[in-house]
């Protein structure tokens, strides 16, 4: 199966910029991740998306599934439970590891789905 690759444009625009904010998420009580240097990728009219740089995830309290998708614009992605969260926090998270070019900059981050963790608390940083 050939896959498109595609270029943000005009028509299907996507930033990145760093997000100033701390950002904490947590599921059942536990602090998955907490950051002061996550992303905002913000791609055409979908909802802005935070990505946490790995390292500021605690990824023992992952688990990797099966699923996997694709997006013409960003490359493979993969994805992981949160035990914890149970049934509600299945495939709760996405990341791209070899993102394409363009969107090099979420190599090595997640992103949460805001639907499948407890919160997503962001506040400004001290």
């Amino acid at each position: 199966m050939t896959r498109t690759i595609k270029i943000p444009n005009a028509d299907h625009p996507i930033s990145i910029e760093r997000n100033p904010n701390r950002i904490a998420v947590t599921v059942d009580g536990h602090v998955i991740a907490a950051t002061t240097n996550a992303l905002t990728l913000r791609e055409a009219s979908y909802p802005p998306a935070l990505y946490i740089p790995r390292g500021d995830v605690d990824m023992a309290l992952l688990e990797r599934t099966a699923h996997s998708t694709y997006c013409p614009y960003k490359g493979d992605c993969a994805y992981y439970s949160i035990p914890a969260g149970g049934e509600r926090s299945a495939n709760a998270i996405w990341t791209y590891e070899a993102p394409f070019d363009a969107v090099a900059e979420i190599k090595d981050h997640l992103a949460f789905y805001r639907d499948r963790v407890d919160a997503i608390d962001e506040q400004p940083a001290a």
